[in-house]
């Protein structure tokens, strides 16, 4: 499928911003994956996206993490981090997507870190995967070093502030409450959702909660097949789907509404009421 061919359902809202996910399925050589990307990028800024969302491992992708990911790693001033900056500058769009980061010279392990370049080819913020894919018989902390726990990642496009989480990470709700809590309107999650029995039932599922309990914007960029579930998808504040897709490439797109949020918030206002904060738990 084409990346202008997506099935999409628009959201029928007038927007003040418009977001695009792209969903793609990336491989081992970095550079045909900017290429594909960009493409992706051209089709989104068509379609009026001012940010543009593509899934973790956009830079490099595997089923399963090894020595591979090791030796392709580079610094985020590295070749892969400044192509994204020139797609970004090219289409006058920010833009995220997750690199496969190296630690230091030499080292065993890498960091998976996304991050977000504004049209001016500026990295504006990154975040480094807390939470590591240690399930479903996978050991992503044997070669991904997690990242620390530091002030949410977000960024301001026209006055809406994103946060960033990844992948694994929507399994822990307290991350993407961190997020809202310190001001994020739309929670930006890409990922490699590894397919599975229920795993896009889960997906989905998660999705929907954590746009329903922290009442943001959720803009989902997995991975298409065969590596990703695929199910890309955008959902507003009241959980509903604004857009979605299978799990064959492709971009959707949907609005920001910051006054729709405002009225959703004040209908809903969990966020207000809430009685608990959240503590970095030290692991055993």
């Amino acid at each position: 499928m084409q990346p202008d061919s997506a099935s999409v359902h628009q959201s029928p809202a007038t927007s003040a911003l418009d977001v695009a996910v792209v969903q793609f399925a990336p491989g081992t050589d970095p550079a045909a994956n900017l290429t594909a990307l960009r493409e992706h990028v051209r089709v989104a800024r068509e379609r009026g996206a001012k940010v543009v969302i593509a899934p973790e491992y956009s830079m490099f992708a595997v089923s399963r993490l090894d020595a591979r990911v090791v030796a392709v790693a580079e610094p985020l001033t590295g070749p892969f981090v400044t192509g994204l900056g020139s797609i970004a500058r090219e289409f006058g769009v920010h833009l995220v997507a997750g690199t496969v980061e190296q630690v230091a010279a030499g080292a065993d392990r890498i960091r998976n870190t996304l991050v977000a370049l504004a049209p001016d080819a500026s990295l504006v913020a990154r975040y480094r995967k807390v939470h590591l894919y240690d399930a479903f018989g996978h050991l992503e902390s044997d070669i991904v070093e997690p990242g620390e726990i530091e002030t949410p990642a977000t960024f301001v496009v026209d006055d809406v502030m994103f946060g960033m989480q990844t992948c694994f990470d929507l399994r822990f709700p307290e991350g993407s409450r961190r997020v809202a809590a310190a001001g994020a309107q739309v929670l930006v999650l890409p990922a490699q959702w590894i397919p599975g029995p229920s795993k896009v039932d889960q997906w989905t599922t998660l999705l929907r909660a954590r746009a329903i309990e922290n009442t943001v914007y959720v803009a989902a960029a997995d991975q298409s097949a065969p590596r990703g579930a695929g199910a890309s998808m955008i959902i507003d504040p009241t959980g509903s789907v604004l857009a979605e897709l299978g799990d064959d490439p492709g971009v959707l797109s949907a609005g920001i509404d910051l006054d729709y949020l405002a009225t959703v918030r004040t209908t809903n206002p969990s966020l207000a009421l809430r009685r608990f904060t959240i503590a970095e738990r030290v692991p055993e």
